[in-house]
């Protein structure tokens, strides 16, 4: 049940505000290995933060010049895996690589270096993908088989920047999960509370900590009521020929 606490909303009196100029803009987004397959079909494995889902669709920002763009944009395939909150070390082994054999200017002033193999680079170990050519990451607790839908080139207000970052949009083809991650007794929903993403903020990967921070009256709402943007697309064991109005997805990612 969903009770209003007035002390959510209460203001610190000492609460000050100034104008700064951060040079990132991370405030927090989950954190994502993508698997692509390199020209020589060896798997590429990057991480990366800029991340977000509508329905069965992604948004990822990517820098144009790495390896797994330039994978995703030549197979138009991709795997996108979701590491846990306790994969820290494995996210740090690939933190500052590059699977791009001449590493740009401006990647080795950051301290990048080459490595060719970024599964035994971080201890990892591929798994066979069915939809997608990309192998999944066994470690992590979700995999998502993806294909290119769309690129965008960012940036293209500022002169001489247009296209040095792509927004590209996904289409999950496939989920993936840990059997212990879904809700008891349902084929497709997941548990929201045994769920336990790596979170980046800034430069900085958190946990999502322990417990709910307040009860969310949104959770109330069954999930299968935003299928209405989703059937069809992701292939699983989920519920078929449903006819949820769109109406009523949009209703739901609108507020």
């Amino acid at each position: 049940t969903f009770t209003h606490n007035p002390t959510d909303l209460e203001v610190n009196p000492k609460m000050t505000h100034a104008p700064i100029s951060p040079a990132i803009l991370y405030f927090g987004s989950l954190v994502v290995l993508i698997s692509t397959t390199n020209p020589d079909s060896t798997p590429n494995l990057a991480p990366l933060s800029s991340s977000f889902f509508l329905g069965h669709h992604c948004m990822l920002g990517l820098d144009a010049s790495s390896q797994s763009t330039l994978n995703l944009l030549r197979t138009k395939q991709c795997v996108l895996n979701l590491p846990s909150e306790h994969m820290g070390s494995a996210i740090n082994a690939l933190a500052l690589t590059t699977g791009t054999p001449a590493v740009p200017v401006s990647k080795i002033s950051r301290g990048y270096q080459h490595v060719k193999d970024k599964f035994a680079a971080a201890r990892l170990n591929p798994l066979p993908s069915e939809v997608v050519s990309p192998p999944r990451v066994k470690e992590c607790p979700v995999h998502m088989e993806a294909q290119l839908v769309a690129v965008h080139e960012m940036m293209g207000d500022v002169e001489g920047r247009r296209g040095a970052v792509l927004g590209v949009e996904l289409r999950v083809l496939r989920v993936w999960v840990e059997d212990g991650l879904r809700v008891e007794g349902s084929e497709n929903r997941i548990s929201s509370d045994k769920w336990r993403p790596m979170i980046m903020s800034f430069q900085d990967v958190y946990g999502l900590g322990v417990g709910r921070k307040v009860v969310s009256r949104l959770a109330g709402v069954e999930e299968e009521k935003y299928r209405g943007l989703t059937v069809g697309d992701a292939v699983g064991k989920g519920t078929s020929g449903e006819d949820i109005l769109k109406e009523e997805m949009l209703e739901g990612i609108e507020r």
